[in-house]
């Protein structure tokens, strides 16, 4: 593709955008209540948001790289980065985010069947169907191989029994994707499955975990006793690790952009500036060198993107990106921290959530994988140190 064709892309999806995006959208603070999840029960905070997530769906640009027959635009990723490059211009948020999209999707991608991708994508990308994710147990969470909620052989069926940790947003999903046992005399990498569960099927349930940020979004997660079609599976029966290790990169690769956190395209100088006033220089000396980190790891992410699309995938530098993007994600929120002062420590007034968000970020080091286990990875797979 050439500079000129690539230039009139970026101008045609330039007016379009401006054309399309509601105003009310441009230029606000990247807040949660900003975030739209969709799903069936999904409450639009506006017209507005409603319109944004419709129009982008109609276009194929919620997941802009996904084959058209799947709802998506086929683009490659030269004209994906053009496109995410004019949405942040706007100063505009996505008009839909979510684990479907960031996880599930890839997946199905890589593993599912043509009538999985057709039954399942399209809704993913139109906003339709919010997922969680089904990994973590209470004696499976770094080693998570060793899962034990188990699902047996029932006809056309599997019967799931068991319980799932730490599944964000569980109580507010209509479906799950989930690892369960369906051998449990083969090796523990190869008797699980990746099965796709109704959060409406009798017998699921959830129980939401209250964290130090005083937020509930993880969830406790019981299945007692549900059915769900064999048809369910995504991949080939007792292979569902060759699924969840596929979708772990995606993961991992996700929560590395998290070192933008909250800000979206602002410099974090600026943020300070906004909220305290006038920087002192080891302040504005400390902003600087998270701005330079953070435009690394954006820098990083793209190249390794580019070697997916060729071929050679991201693979155990998820890791990697996936340490960075959490160290720096916490740096920037201890800055953030630093710079307020005791003003900072505020639940409620002018500071309100710089504190809750601060405590959130610590969840960084755990979800995706615990820090400890990325160094492991790094060192062992990347850099070849002996174990």
């Amino acid at each position: 593709m050439t500079d000129t064709n690539l230039e009139g892309f970026r101008a045609e999806t330039r007016a379009w955008l401006e054309a399309n995006c509601p105003s009310e959208m441009r230029g606000g603070e990247r807040t949660e209540e900003a975030i739209c999840w969709g799903g069936r029960n999904w409450e639009f905070s506006s017209d507005a948001q409603r319109q944004w997530l419709d129009r982008m769906a109609a276009k194929g640009w919620t997941v802009p790289t996904w084959p058209v027959e799947y709802g998506g635009a086929d683009l490659d990723r030269a004209h994906d980065k053009i496109l995410t490059e004019e949405i942040n211009r706007l100063e505009v948020p996505l008009p839909v985010q979510s684990f479907g999209i960031w996880m599930l999707g890839p997946a199905l991608l890589a593993f599912g069947s043509h009538e999985q991708k057709l039954e399942y994508l399209p809704p993913i990308a139109r906003g339709e169907v919010r997922w969680c994710q089904g990994y973590s147990e209470p004696g499976a969470g770094s080693d998570l191989a060793s899962v034990q909620t188990k699902a047996d052989s029932d006809g056309d069926h599997y019967i799931v029994n068991g319980q799932k940790v730490w599944t964000s947003y569980a109580d507010q999903a209509d479906c799950i994707f989930a690892l369960v046992r369906t051998d449990r005399e083969a090796p523990k990498h190869l008797g699980i499955s990746f099965l796709l569960i109704d959060m409406e099927t009798e017998g699921v349930s959830t129980k939401p975990i209250r964290l130090i940020s005083g937020s509930s979004p993880f969830c406790e997660t019981f299945f007692d006793d549900v059915r769900v079609p064999k048809s369910n599976v995504v991949g080939t029966e007792h292979r569902g690790w060759d699924v969840a290790k596929h979708l772990l990169t995606h993961e991992r690769e996700m929560i590395s952009g998290g070192g933008a956190g909250l800000l979206g395209s602002r410099a974090l100088g600026a943020v300070i500036a906004e909220r305290d006033g006038e920087m002192d220089a080891t302040t504005r000396a400390e902003a600087l060198v998270c701005e330079v980190d953070a435009q690394a790891i954006s820098l990083t992410l793209e190249r390794y993107k580019d070697q997916a699309e060729a071929g050679g995938g991201v693979g155990d530098a998820s890791a990697m990106l996936k340490y960075a993007g959490t160290e720096l994600n916490k740096r920037r929120h201890e800055l953030l921290m630093s710079a307020g002062g005791s003003q900072a420590l505020e639940w409620d007034g002018t500071h309100a959530g710089l504190a809750a968000d601060w405590l959130r970020t610590k969840a960084n080091s755990i979800e995706g994988g615990t820090s400890e286990v990325m160094l492991s990875i790094i060192s062992r797979r990347i850099l070849g140190l002996p174990s």
